[in-house]
Order: structure tokens, then C-alpha cells, then sequence
């Protein structure tokens, strides 16, 4: 994926940060485009179909956060990368913002080179979502990730966000042990504020829902999804 043709939608209600940002980005060559609240976003997203959006959590008419739980709900945008803009010491909106399904987050004020950094390892994680097959059979089990939707043999089950992508991200392959610092990364962020018990206690609701043979510790190390 080429830079001119990656769309970035930065969503900001002041005008001097969606200045800053716009201007170092489009310097690198990226497609950039501006909202300036949740409703404004959202119109956006659905015609534009960006590929990453950096959204603001406090801004008028719809904050960020319901606007990434709206925008997580339209099945064209599912492999769209979110990342929230949070202030130093929002811990609150930063948990907020995974659970409403956000990719990651970044701190501001951020320095130019560290934002053009930041951007670069979130496009990655759009090209890998993209890449990744849409859906997966695993024995009795069916993940597509299209549609964020479960089914063991003809049983339907429902996975929250987190849930789902920890299982698509360790049935992806079958018998690889994945390092807990990847799974962190790759399924809350590289930033994340929760320790790796997170980690665990999704592990447990999933062998509650799908199977506890379905997934080994690897003390010390990991986890890995067994056939």
C-alpha cells in the first residue's frame, strides 16, 4: 500500500492539532481529511473508508468514544485501524477507548517524528488485518473476521471485540506459541496501561466459551491455540 494512497481521517474539534498533525502527515504523503466532532466522523468514515482514523475522545455533539463504538458497528469499516488522541493521565479514557474498540492510542502533545513513527507501525496492523483471510476453519470451529462472528459446528457465539481478535490472532496458527509482548501488541497496542493479567483473563473466558483444550500455557512465555 503506497502512501498516496493511504486515507487517514483525523478527527479533532481544535483546529490548531488537526493543523499540526494534517500538515506533518501530508508532508509524508498520506491522503488526509479533517472532522471536527463524532456525527462529522462517522458521515466521513462511511464515504471515505479510511484506513486509519485518529480520533480525539473529548469533542462536542458525540465524543470519541461512541463514535468508534458506532464506527466498529458498520461491517465496511471493520479493518479500519482506530486510534485515539488522549491526553497525559486520561488512563480512564485510554480503557474506555479499547473497550469501545479502539486499536491503540497516542499521548499528546506528541512530537512529529514520534507521530510519523506511531502511524507507520498502525498502517502495518491495517495491511496485516487486510491480509489476513476472512475466514478460518479450525476443526468444528468457523472465524470470519469479516464479521466478527464465531461458530462452533452450528452454535453461534457472540465474543467481545478483545475476545475475538486474542482468538483470531492465536487460531491464525495452530500450535504457535505466541509471546505474551506480541499478543499485547498486537491485540491491545504497544502502548497498552493494562498488565499482562489481561491477557489471562481472556484467556479464561475463551476456554469458557470455545473450549478449554483449545488452549495451552506455555509458562512463562505464552499461549498457543492446539488443533
Amino acid at each position: 500500500m503506497k502512501k498516496r494512497d493511504t486515507r487517514i481521517l483525523l478527527v479533532d474539534d481544535e483546529p490548531d492539532i488537526l493543523e499540526i498533525i494534517g500538515y506533518n502527515l501530508s508532508s509524508e504523503g498520506y491522503q488526509i481529511s479533517t472532522a471536527e466532532n463524532g456525527v462529522e466522523a462517522i458521515a466521513k468514515a462511511k464515504k471515505q473508508k479510511p484506513h486509519l482514523i485518529v480520533l480525539d475522545v473529548m469533542m462536542p455533539e458525540m465524543d470519541g468514544i461512541e463514535a468508534c463504538e458506532k464506527i466498529r458497528a458498520i461491517p465496511e469499516l471493520s479493518e479500519t485501524v482506530i486510534t485515539f488522541l488522549t491526553a497525559r493521565g486520561e488512563d480512564y479514557s485510554q480503557v474506555a477507548g479499547f473497550e469501545a474498540g479502539a486499536d491503540d492510542y497516542i499521548t499528546k502533545p506528541i512530537k512529529p517524528k514520534v507521530l510519523i513513527s506511531k502511524v507507520k507501525a498502525l498502517l502495518r496492523r491495517f495491511k496485516e488485518n487486510s491480509e489476513a483471510e476472512s475466514t478460518m476453519k479450525i476443526g468444528n470451529l468457523t472465524i470470519n473476521r469479516e464479521e466478527y462472528k464465531i461458530l462452533k459446528g452450528k452454535q453461534e457465539i457472540i465474543l467481545p471485540r478483545k475476545e475475538f481478535e486474542l482468538l483470531a490472532l492465536l487460531a491464525s496458527k495452530p500450535g504457535k506459541v505466541f509471546k505474551r509482548e506480541d499478543i499485547l501488541d498486537r491485540v491491545w497496542g504497544n502502548e497498552v496501561v493494562v498488565g499482562g493479567r489481561t491477557i489471562d483473563v481472556h484467556i479464561r473466558k475463551l476456554r469458557e466459551k470455545i473450549g478449554d483444550e483449545r488452549f495451552k500455557t506455555v509458562k512463562g512465555v505464552g499461549y498457543k491455540f492446539v488443533v
